[in-house]
């Protein structure tokens, strides 16, 4: 079974789900810049860490109610760096773009389809943006 998983692990959540996806699946397909590079996600890793993001978030831009957000199972704990994908677990196929484009989808999902591995080279598979 192949597995797209987009986006970067930035939560207890994330992190258990792609431990989960990576130990039943044959394939694991990192798809789109977030989940290749952490991306946008990743920005806050600039910001020291998950207490300076909460307070800025939380308490300094609330308008009422100033609180940290805190429903355990509920509200996942953010881990204290977004991570790309593949430095949380082995990927097999890196599908950078935001969005990868229709093209770049279709050249890598029909080699699958046929049980071959998508040639991931050249600028239109594996450019970002």
């Amino acid at each position: 079974m192949s597995v797209w998983w987009n986006g970067g692990v930035a939560n207890q959540d994330n992190l258990e789900l792609i431990h989960a996806v990576r130990h039943r699946t044959k394939l694991l397909i990192s798809f789109g810049d977030c989940a290749v590079t952490a991306n946008v996600p990743g920005m806050r890793n600039m910001l020291g860490g998950t207490d300076s993001v909460l307070r800025r978030a939380y308490l300094e831009l609330a308008d009422t109610g100033q609180q940290f957000p805190h429903e355990p199972g509920i509200v996942p704990e953010l881990l204290d760096r977004v991570l790309p994908v593949h430095e949380v677990v082995p990927v097999d196929i890196f599908m950078p773009g935001c969005p990868p484009s229709a093209d770049r989808i279709k050249s890598t999902l029909e080699p699958l389809l046929r049980g071959e591995l998508p040639l991931m080279v050249g600028r239109e598979m594996i450019k970002f943006g």
